[in-house]
């Protein structure tokens, strides 16, 4: 087949600019091969070098007596004591799913649960959070039905509980939706298993899958924004098997038992390319690869093809060859291909041979290590105006409007179609706050969330990223779960624009102070920009994904209240309505700054919850809709009603940060108070549980009247 002639167009629709196609031409002293081209294309985009985001990254705190791998790998990994460890991660599938939804969110899964169990850990929960555009769109009712749908159709299919996540709805996504798929795994915390290639003369072994052409330019067409092109773009989406990862996983875990790998790497985003790449680079090591021996599905692809293909449920690995028979043994059980495709190699170099012909022979730190960095303009957000006058509106026709709203209405249409319950463990699903696991054949639980409100970070990137931080704190302090650590899904704009570049630094520098002060290092992640579509940016939307340990899964502060509940707040009120659901949904505002978020009392709250736990029956922390829609919630879950004292709207639906609302009985809430008067943390009895009617002051509605609303305000918005 002939190759086409490297000219301008073709360099810049593989998304390389001109001065970085004069660098590969510095680097390699010669006009590149159409191979060589795809493969600097598929390592050099923003998807796989980061190149516009690691300057920043690298001022995120990630270390920690608790990590024992962080950024870098497939998966950050965790202590969790008596020998055992967490693996996990959270990693955007956007682009893919706004051209093709079902399968874009399905590989979207797969990827997430290859980059766990390639580290030797074997799934345990799966978490989603996903950014629609506006409800009466024309594209997102389909949008979600596919999204919800290939989320659901790959993890019930591979065998995962999906405990969390969340859903929201905005216009600034109607162009380009959201979908950040996270999963952790659990492993012995001496056998994790690693990418970086080791010793000369190393066997490189295929596993998995065959070859596609599917998902061809996956990895570019993610660095890109999106325009009128689109729907040419659709043969970049991969196509996912969930039974075939499902043996994978299996004959993964039974060869890392045999002690026949030396290092293993996923083939995600760039395929061949990125995972022998990435192995070589980490183990200072070069690659030659035999194109001739991959397993194909289709006939007569090219090297191009093959290199960039992103078929999915494939793996890489160096095999000690001493132990070959054993390996080859396991995925021939498992009726999946095991082929020698290369060797590593000595020298600084990624040698690719088809038909006999060297396709590419380019120096292999030049495509990872040495890919190019840049450090972006970048203006830093204005600061906000400050905030109108708020008319007086009645609490309970405020308090309908939120909860008719997608945003802040059951999930349960969406939850209801994910298997949460499968491999038994699952102590609590979706539905209200973190999901918790049980740590099979231990007394231990984790529990998992995941969190933002991209309309703070919109408004103040620093506060908002300090606020998604401390929610998703507050969130396992809530169940009582100690903190362990994050990983961030950085999803923004065009970097190349200094104020997208200023909201993604002001997040950073949010994000970093409150996983500093916290005590939740980030050790794992991925950045997703150029989320535009026609030059309309996506509300800047990091995504952070949280664990924390339970020493035992008896010491989970449950959800059920019952008649006569003290209802109390925890955390100083001063009604802070900028930016709140409050003015967006009832009043149809964008307006004010986000609320400020104090470190320090969000660790000290969140510490007092925790230690207080025995005290404590039912518990949630404020964040949208403040303590009106919390104490909601509670009382609708267990459909008791709840009375909250007189107060004014903005004490009712204001969204300052650092609180909780706990329900107890009375004598366990004179405790409460003592415990908290001597630690220092304000609390105060706002109300009560019980009867069948939820009041808030003077206005009051039959629970069931507002049960109904609530439950069906997610289907009826999207019809």
């Amino acid at each position: 087949m002939q190759e086409p002639d490297i000219t301008p167009d073709l360099i810049a629709a593989h998304g390389l600019k001109p001065d970085e196609y004069d660098r590969i031409l510095e680097i390699i002293g010669r006009t590149p091969s159409f191979t060589e081209l795809g493969i600097f294309s598929a390592m050099w985009n923003e998807h796989c070098s980061y190149k516009s985001s690691k300057k920043w990254l690298r001022t995120l705190p990630t270390s920690g007596p608790q990590v024992i791998c962080g950024p870098g790998e497939n998966a950050g990994v965790v202590d969790i004591g008596d020998g055992q460890a967490v693996v996990f991660k959270m990693e955007s599938h956007n682009h893919p799913s706004y051209i093709e939804p079902y399968q874009g969110a399905a590989t979207g899964v797969g990827g997430i649960l290859r980059d766990v169990f390639t580290m030797g850990a074997r799934p345990i929960a799966a978490m989603n959070a996903l950014s629609f555009g506006a409800p009466d769109h024309p594209r997102t009712r389909s949008l979600v039905h596919g999204v919800v749908a290939g989320i659901g159709g790959y993890g019930n299919a591979f065998g995962v509980p999906t405990v969390g996540g969340e859903v929201r709805f905005d216009p600034a996504y109607n162009g380009n939706c959201l979908v950040n798929a996270f999963a952790a795994g659990l492993a012995d915390a001496d056998r994790i298993f690693y990418s970086a290639a080791s010793g000369v003369g190393m066997p490189v072994v295929y596993l998995g899958a065959k070859t596609g052409r599917d998902g061809v330019g996956g990895a570019t067409m993610a660095s890109a924004e999106f325009d009128d092109t689109i729907e040419e773009k659709r043969p970049t989406v991969q196509v996912g098997d969930p039974f075939t990862e499902k043996r994978l996983v299996e004959a993964c875990l039974e060869l890392m038992a045999t002690g026949a790998v030396i290092s293993i790497q996923d083939m995600g985003a760039a395929g061949l390319t990125c995972s022998a790449v990435e192995m070589g680079d980490k183990g200072d090591l070069g690659v030659r690869l035999d194109l001739d021996r991959v397993p194909v599905r289709e006939t007569a692809m090219t090297a191009y093809e093959m290199m960039l293909s992103e078929s999915q449920e494939r793996m890489l690995m160096v095999l000690n060859p001493d132990l070959e028979s054993e390996a080859r043994a396991v995925f021939d059980k498992w009726d999946l291909d095991f082929a020698i495709v290369g060797e590593t190699i000595a020298e600084d170099r990624f040698v690719i041979v088809h038909n006999g012909v060297i396709k590419a022979d380019l120096p292999l730190k030049a495509l990872s290590g040495n890919a190019p960095e840049y450090d972006r303009p970048w203006i830093p957000t204005p600061a906000a105006e400050p905030l109108g006058a708020i008319p007086e509106v009645d609490p309970i026709d405020a308090l309908k409007l939120l909860i008719s709203n997608p945003n802040y209405a059951s999930k349960a249409w969406v939850f209801e179609q994910y298997d949460t319950m499968v491999m038994a463990d699952t102590a609590r699903g979706p539905g209200l706050g973190a999901g918790i696991v049980r740590v099979h054949g231990t007394d231990k639980a984790l529990a998992f969330t995941s969190d933002v409100t991209p309309r703070y970070v919109q408004a103040n990137p620093v506060e908002g990223g300090k606020q998604a931080v401390a929610e998703a704190f507050r969130n396992l302090c809530a169940v009582g779960a100690r903190p362990l650590a994050t990983t961030d899904n950085m999803n923004f704009g065009n970097p190349e624009k200094p104020a997208i570049m200023g909201q993604f630094v002001g997040a950073i520098q949010g994000i970093g102070a409150a996983c500093l002060a916290l005590d939740m290092p980030i050790v794992s992640g991925n950045v997703s920009l150029y989320n535009e579509t026609d030059g309309s940016a996506i509300l800047p939307t990091p995504t952070i994904g949280a664990v924390g340990l339970l020493a035992s899964a008896d010491d989970v502060i449950g959800t059920a209240v019952r008649a006569g509940h003290v209802a109390l707040l925890i955390g100083e009120t001063a009604g802070h309505l900028g930016q709140s659901a409050l003015l967006a949904e009832v009043f149809n505002r964008a307006e004010g700054d986000a609320p400020p978020v104090d470190l320090d009392a969000e660790a000290r709250n969140g510490a007092f919850v925790r230690d207080n736990r025995h005290l404590i029956r039912a518990c949630t922390d404020l964040s949208d809709g403040g303590l009106a829609l919390a104490a909601f919630e509670l009382a609708e879950g267990s459909g008791v009603g709840v009375q909250i004292d007189p107060m004014p709207g903005a004490t009712l639906f204001g969204e300052d940060q650092a609180r909780y609302l706990v329900a107890c009985n009375f004598d366990q809430a004179e405790a409460l108070m003592v415990a908290a008067n001597q630690a220092g943390v304000p609390i105060a009895t706002v109300g009560s549980f019980g009867g069948n009617a939820v009041r808030l002051g003077t206005s009051e509605a039959p629970l069931d009247a507002l049960t109904q609303i609530y439950r069906g305000g997610f289907a009826a918005a999207l019809a």
